[in-house]
């Protein structure tokens, strides 16, 4: 039996270097999710009641426009929605990509 020692490695490299990649952005995907939910809390948190540094402008009459923050943070949990949408796809195409090369009747 023969067995071809550079292809083997070729493809043990490969399978290594696709992993790695995987990982590495299904881990982009949960720091996505992870910045979208902590955005959706500061804006939540900021609309309800305020700092006291918020109190005191406002009896001061200095009042800022919540609203620009608010906006910010909703940019902020649709970018990191995004990315995590975007990053979870792409794991799930080279999985399924993956199982076609695997399972014969797909072809």
């Amino acid at each position: 039996m023969h067995l071809n020692w550079s292809s083997l490695g070729e493809v043990a490299a490969v399978s290594l270097g696709v992993t790695v990649a995987v990982v590495a952005v299904f881990a982009l995907g949960v720091l996505g999710m992870s910045r979208a939910t902590e955005s959706r809390q500061r804006g939540g948190a900021g609309q309800r009641g305020g700092s006291r540094d918020q109190e005191k402008s406002r009896d001061r009459g200095e009042s800022r426009d919540r609203g620009e923050s608010r906006d910010r943070g909703d940019v902020g949990s649709l970018m990191g929605a995004a990315q995590a949408g975007l990053c979870f796809a792409a794991c799930a195409a080279v999985v399924a990509y993956g199982i076609y090369l695997i399972v014969p009747g797909f072809h």
